[in-house]
């Protein structure tokens, strides 16, 4: 389950070609694709190489697992690395559905989803999924009803107010990919394949969904 490279920008290239992989397999298929992504400084780098891949991306629908609630051109808003490192060059025709500003029924219509890209902090979480949330009981049900839960300010870094995916919505995927970098993060998977009580434990021991952890020793590639 655990892929390791060299080096950051070798993860940022294998983690890119899967990606593309998973969204051609669906334009083919069904004429459509949808794609999920992520927050943080470690997609980034496999946005930029994302946005020059010349695929259908007129029809592609792209969301986000989570997403602060924050002002669109805050740099702690996850849309706004979406708009400035993936919707450019060929992605610029996808199609963005900011996660705040649609209901689920619109979310509905993306599943299962063809890709979704994920990070995972130190203490475990996965999107918005974060241990401490007072949403966590309802939010990590692999069979809940709810598509996405509101997260109050507090948790989290920065701990503003959130909204995230649900694990049940997650697990509505074809593919699920985990980018992790740093033997922290690496030591976090390992509690979890052991165990421990962590939001990527419940991910990691789902049998519903291919996952994939893309894994190198040093930090954000370039």
């Amino acid at each position: 389950m655990l892929e390791i490279f060299p080096g950051s920008d070798a993860l940022a290239d294998a983690a890119s070609k899967a990606v593309l992989g998973a969204l051609a397999a669906g334009l083919e298929a069904r004429g459509r694709a949808s794609l999920v992504t992520t927050g943080g400084r470690s997609p980034g780098p496999v946005y930029d190489r994302l946005a020059r891949a010349p695929i259908d991306w007129a029809h592609v629908a792209v969301t986000l697992s989570d997403e602060r609630h924050v002002d669109a051109n805050s740099p702690n808003s996850n849309a706004r690395q979406l708009r400035e490192r993936l919707l450019v060059a060929e992605a610029a025709k996808a199609q963005l559905l900011p996660l705040t500003d649609y209901a689920e029924p619109a979310l509905k219509r993306l599943m299962p989803f063809d890709a979704v890209m994920l990070g995972m902090g130190e203490d475990g979480h996965i999107a918005s999924l974060i241990p401490g949330s007072p949403v966590m009981a309802q939010a990590m049900h692999p069979d809940g009803a709810a598509l996405t839960a509101e997260s109050p300010q507090g948790f989290g870094s920065p701990p503003v107010a959130r909204i995230t995916l649900t694990l049940a919505a997650l697990l509505q995927s074809r593919a699920i990919f985990l980018l992790i970098a740093g033997e922290a993060k690496r030591q976090v998977i390992d509690r979890a394949q052991a165990g421990a009580d962590l939001p990527v434990g419940a991910l990691l021991a789902q049998d519903r969904v291919p996952i994939r952890i893309f894994w190198a020793p040093d930090g954000t590639p370039n």
